[in-house]
């Protein structure tokens, strides 16, 4: 088996002084570099990875092109610089490759010098959202029977009132972890509505294992005495990254794809679907 490509600098032992020497490897930003995450819990960036993981972390250096990735890894080795070029035909190359970006990659298992998947993790982090639509309730409902003797008339007042989009979706953080977005506070009529949104799923970390995503999620309870409210019942959904832009997000899991963009303001996020929740409650009371 090859051995990478290294690139040799006088400086390549002097890992105390990580943040200075990624300066002068890779042509850094001024602001300290990305590799050095807060802690969380204790623990550091690398001693959160799952096992089994053989994803190599680091930093994007110059000399990045459609060609070649040079990475600086996260332990403070020297740069290396790995063939990318059938990981580009491939589609295989998630993201643009920026100097100082916090990138993993995923080695060719018969070449070394070769790396087969390539994700900018930087990218990857912030908010994706995509967009549901509620469903009428099932035929239990009260409203079922009611909805068949409704003029068409009424039937498309009715959709215009509770058929609402709402944005669902997650924001990936430092440090591994995770948030959901979307939700929108559940009120005491709410199961009384007509329609039902699909359940928003409480994610709490993500991870990379070998190029794939995964995504840790859970339901949102009252536990114990006090009926605090925590996250319980995980679980681990494993995803492929198909396509990752600055604006956009596929992921595919089980043969099922889903596309996402990012949101920048996530107080904007279903703005209009916790004030439109807000009139029909009002609404519901005042005719009680």
């Amino acid at each position: 088996m090859k051995k990478a490509t290294s690139i040799r600098t006088p400086w390549a032992a002097a890992t105390a002084l990580l943040a200075v020497l990624l300066l002068a490897a890779c042509g850094q930003k001024s602001e300290e570099q990305k590799m050095a995450e807060p802690e969380s819990n204790g623990k550091s960036n690398s001693e959160l990875l799952l096992p089994g993981d053989s994803t190599i972390y680091g930093l994007a250096c110059e000399g990045c092109n459609d060609s070649v990735v040079v990475l600086l890894p996260g332990d403070g080795g020297d740069p290396v610089t790995y063939d990318i070029v059938n990981a580009h035909r491939q589609h295989h190359v998630m993201g643009k490759l920026m100097v100082g970006d916090w990138i993993g990659l995923v080695r060719n298992p018969n070449d070394s010098t070769v790396a087969d998947f390539v994700v900018n993790l930087d990218q990857l982090k912030g908010t994706w959202c995509y967009v549901v639509m509620p469903k009428w309730r099932d035929a239990d409902n009260p409203f079922q029977g009611a909805r068949a003797n409704m003029s068409q008339k009424d039937l498309d007042s009715l959709k215009n009132e509770y058929f609402i989009p709402r944005e669902y979706g997650f924001s990936l953080k430092r440090q591994w972890t995770a948030q959901s977005v979307g939700y929108v506070r559940q009120n005491a009529l709410q199961s009384e509505s007509p329609v039902v949104y699909p359940q928003l799923l409480y994610f709490t970390e993500w991870h990379i294992l070998n190029g794939r995503l995964v995504m840790t999620s859970g339901e949102f309870r009252k536990t114990g005495k006090n009926e605090a409210m925590e996250v319980v019942n995980n679980r681990q959904d494993t995803c492929d990254i198909v396509l990752l832009t600055e604006d956009s997000l596929v992921l595919s899991s089980e043969g099922e794809s889903r596309g996402y963009y990012r949101r920048s303001n996530t107080a904007d996020i279903n703005k209009e679907a916790r004030q439109k929740a807000a009139e029909q409650q009002k609404r519901a009371l005042e005719s009680r």
